[in-house]
């Protein structure tokens, strides 16, 4: 019988560990994901900025190349 016992315990503790070790897997998946997505929102930010400065430069020279 003690036995028995022994073995639920060693089977509930593995059982344990298994979970804590998935929950893990899923947090830094997720952490990466979002680390991911915060850094294309970021680039396509950069982007967007750079192509407006990028037109209204070259709008402000063709209307004073155009107004001389």
């Amino acid at each position: 019988m003690e036995m028995v016992i022994v073995v639920a315990a060693v089977v509930l503790l593995l059982l344990s560990v298994v979970v804590v070790v998935v929950l893990v897997v899923i947090v830094v998946v997720v952490v990466i994901v979002v680390v991911v997505v915060v850094a294309l929102v970021a680039v396509t930010a950069v982007v967007v900025v750079v192509v407006v400065v990028v037109v209204v430069v070259v709008v402000v020279v063709v209307v004073v190349v155009v107004a001389q």
